[in-house]
């Protein structure tokens, strides 16, 4: 047998083995045989070096040390999801999918993990790519850390696409979870606080050495990708499972809400006896051409819920209410708490949101409060335990001055929020502009972070984000942690913002109420900021999604002289306020004006594709048909209720390449 075999066939052992014990927890040889065989393979793998492979099941034990994290744009978005807590909400998310969808709707229930989200990349059976969720756009590479973990595969078998992402949770299992605590407390160290956190550091751990030895896992649940002749979301799972991942057993396919409810109310008892943490259950619309009809929002499915289990709820003092000043000169109070454990966390401080929501509690100082996560992320005040209460307490007195500069507190009638106007003398509302500006959905400078503007401004070296363009190597490295190194990283990530493309720069300026979504609108609408900022309240109301509070505020930011004198430095320095040639050449306004409704399933582009050649050309999407619609784009197996009410409201229906040829 020649080395070369030798080698092949130990490796593919290995990863039986591996694939035995990690993923089916069925081992088929003792730890000692495992090791001799891993031990045998690492000595043969040294002699030759010619027949490396980079998934070789001797890599899991780490060894690679990644200094800096390469950040990824996604392929395929990771979308947050959207949740609810009532059989309500869930009834009302059904009507809303039912009149969206024809045909029938059963559902994909699935318990939902409590770790880090990450998205795999296999080609041709092989993991290339490992990213972390990030902001959903972009993320980091993790490939190096993640190939430690031993119920990743590696290499797949079976019928696996030539392409795919698959997205699942990183996490730390209670058992292994406390046995590192264990061995931390025996060394004298702090131990970790809880799984999730501890699971979600881990992928950053420079040396993969060391998360070689954390014991955690991976557990998947949503492939991705194009043409993948899968059907169903439930058959989704049962093909990963048969690739080589480690799929939870626990899913189900049901027919109803009232059966999700049941699997909701079972697995928010049966929880507790699962090897890690679960927050909630996740409800998918099991089809997934019906999945490709319902689409997405601009931050969620609308083919999937969370459903969250109630909430942990604990008690605590409030110890004082003190008040914070955001970016746009929001005020928002904040209750400082008694520490207190909550859902593996310590709590310190919570929202109380605004002016309204303490008088509709009642909250005082010196109360004792019960406090939850909303959503189990956010701490929130929800009641206050009157029978506790001091005889002498006052009620709270609201502020009427910024706690920061003393200016006088206003409040726009219809509004919730108290704000600072002094937007151009106010501490936080300078640095919080910058640090937007900066932020990673927006100019994602690399090297200055928020500490860092802090300090710029604190130091008089900056008072805008216009005034990053001016910084020199020479002004930064005297402040406080800053080498050679960093200053030059600094002004190297300041030069390269000059290339992230309008919409982004738009949404980095700051405007109340423009989002990315609405960025990208106006972008896409108007091609350069000068469009915007001469445009009227009506101009910008007639935008597709753009609303009267919107408008105004947009008016209201450029009719402030220093912000346009902010945007012609920013144009002298050369950042892109304007769509770019190479995107503009691929747009047209052929479709200006028209609205289409796409159904079915396409032969020459996907539907993604199509969509987007809809919208590249001036065209509208929606997702239901109406008297505004003007086309209805027909694929095979187009939903009888859509066939059947565009032909009442005489819809032009058109192919695939009627379509292609109108662009044509």
């Amino acid at each position: 047998m020649s080395i070369e075999i030798q080698i092949n066939q130990l490796r593919e052992e290995l990863r039986q083995h591996n694939h035995n014990y990690y993923v089916l927890d069925a081992a088929t040889i003792s730890d000692y045989e495992f090791d001799m065989k891993l031990k045998e393979l690492q000595e043969l793998e040294a002699q030759h070096p010619e027949f490396y492979d980079p998934n070789s099941p001797t890599l899991r034990v780490g060894g690679g040390i990644t200094k800096n994290f390469e950040t990824v744009v996604h392929e395929h978005r990771m979308y947050s999801l959207d949740n609810s807590y009532s059989k309500e909400d869930l009834l009302d998310w059904e009507k809303r999918i039912k009149k969206l969808v024809d045909g029938e709707v059963n559902y994909t229930c699935e318990l939902k993990y409590d770790g880090a989200s990450i998205s795999l990349t296999y080609e041709e059976g092989e993991l290339v790519r490992a990213v972390t969720r990030g902001d959903g756009i972009q993320g980091d590479n993790v490939t190096t850390n993640i190939k430690t973990i031993k119920s990743v595969p590696l290499k797949l078998t079976g019928d696996y696409p030539p392409k795919f992402d698959i997205r699942g949770e990183i996490i730390l299992p209670f058992e292994g979870f406390a046995k590192m605590n264990q061995e931390r407390i025996e060394a004298g160290e702090e131990p970790y606080m809880n799984p999730r956190n501890t699971a979600s550091g881990s992928l950053k751990l420079q040396d993969s050495t060391e998360i070689a030895k954390r014991p955690l896992d991976c557990l998947l649940y949503n492939i991705t990708g194009d043409r993948l002749k899968i059907d169903s979301q439930y058959q989704s799972l049962e093909k990963a499972r048969a690739w080589g991942f480690k799929v939870p057993a626990e899913s189900k396919l049901v027919n109803s809400i009232d059966e999700v409810l049941e699997f909701v109310s079972y697995w928010d008892t049966h929880r507790h006896n699962l090897p890690y943490e679960t927050d909630g259950v996740v409800i998918k619309v099991n089809n997934l051409q019906q999945q490709e009809e319902l689409g997405f929002t601009a931050k969620a499915p609308r083919w999937a819920m969370a459903y969250k289990f109630k909430a942990e709820q604990v008690s605590t003092v409030l110890k004082e209410i003190t008040y914070q000043v955001g970016r746009t000169g929001a005020i928002t109070p904040v209750a400082n708490l008694d520490p207190v454990l909550l859902a593996g966390t310590t709590v310190k401080r919570a929202s109380l949101h605004n002016a309204d929501q303490i008088a509709k509690l009642d909250i005082r100082e010196g109360d004792t409060v019960y406090v939850e996560k909303g959503g189990e992320i956010i701490p929130k005040i929800v009641a206050v335990d009157f029978s506790k209460r001091n005889k002498d307490s006052q009620p709270t007195q609201y502020i009427t001055e910024c706690p920061e500069c003393g200016t006088e507190l206003i409040r726009k009638e219809g509004e919730a929020q108290h704000y600072c106007p002094n937007d151009q003398g106010c501490s936080p509302q300078i640095v919080g502009r910058i640090q937007h500006y900066i932020s990673r959905k927006a100019m994602d400078i690399e090297g200055l972070g928020g500490e860092t503007v802090a300090l710029l401004v604190k130091e008089g070296l900056i008072v805008n984000y216009a005034d990053l363009y001016e910084l020199k190597k020479e002004q930064v490295i005297p402040l406080e942690r800053m080498a050679e190194k960093s200053a030059e990283n600094l002004i190297a990530g300041i030069k390269k913002s000059k290339e992230i493309p309008f919409e982004r720069v738009l949404f980095a300026l700051g405007i109340r109420y423009v989002g990315e979504t609405v960025a990208k609108k106006l972008a896409k609408h108007y091609k350069n900021i000068d469009a915007i900022i001469t445009a009227t309240e009506e101009d910008l109301v007639n935008v597709d999604e753009i609303g009267i509070k919107i408008a105004q505020s947009v008016k209201e930011f450029f009719g402030i002289e220093e912000n346009v004198t902010l945007i012609k430095r920013l144009q002298d320095y050369e950042v892109q306020l304007k769509v770019s040639a190479e995107k503009l050449a691929n747009q047209t306004d052929t479709l200006q004006g028209k609205t289409f409704v796409v159904s079915g399933v396409f032969e020459k582009v996907s539907r993604n594709e199509l969509k987007k050649l809809i919208e590249d050309n001036g065209g509208k999407i929606s997702s239901s048909i109406s008297s505004k619609t003007s086309f209805v784009v027909a694929g095979e197996n187009m939903g009888p209720s859509k066939l059947e009410k565009a032909n009442k409201l005489e819809i032009a229906i058109i192919s695939e390449d009627d379509f292609l040829n109108m662009l044509a």
